[in-house]
């Protein structure tokens, strides 16, 4: 069972944060160990499995994303650990961006490049927004989802930048 079909949601990009929560707060009563102590210690210990998943479910779908590498693992478009090749003339300007972060002395010239990156994850992400948004089972495309997970990789990038400069 993976979380969207625990969430009784269709598989998407953007799950509805509000049915999320509501749904979370549903399974997390019937699956919650108080409510199992005279049961059985098998159902007890499939209680607390489902209770740990329902907790990590809630976490994934709330976050965008964890989401997005989510569901292109589900797809078979993502393995673990994936070393994903970026184009070199991204590379190169991730290059430039670290030296600069390296070079950095003062707040000012900090703000300045962290809304540099800023605007390359916003320009990032209006590229696949429309899929992001649009995402259904069965009808997106192969080549779409691969763009999200370029998007993905890019991203994960820039925030390594981000992180080095806070």
């Amino acid at each position: 069972m993976n979380f969207f079909e625990l969430y009784q949601l269709p598989i998407t990009f953007s799950p509805d944060a509000s049915w999320v929560k509501s749904k979370y707060y549903s399974l997390s009563r019937e699956y919650h160990p108080d409510f199992m102590s005279q049961d059985s210690e098998e159902v007890q210990e499939k209680g607390l499995e489902m209770s740990a998943l329902v907790n990590q479910g809630y976490k994934l779908l709330l976050n965008p994303e964890a989401t997005i590498q989510y569901v292109l693992k589900l797809k078979g478009l993502l393995e673990e650990d994936e070393k994903y090749q970026l184009s070199p003339d991204f590379l190169m300007e991730m290059m430039e961006l670290n030296e600069q972060a390296m070079e950095i002395t003062e707040s000012s010239e900090k703000e300045t490049l962290t809304k540099t990156i800023e605007n390359l994850q916003n320009e990032l992400y209006a590229a696949v927004e429309p899929i992001i948004t649009n995402y259904q089972e069965g009808i997106s495309t192969e080549k779409e989802l691969l763009q999200v997970k370029e998007y993905y990789f890019r991203k994960k990038y820039l925030n390594r930048i981000l992180e080095g400069l806070r």
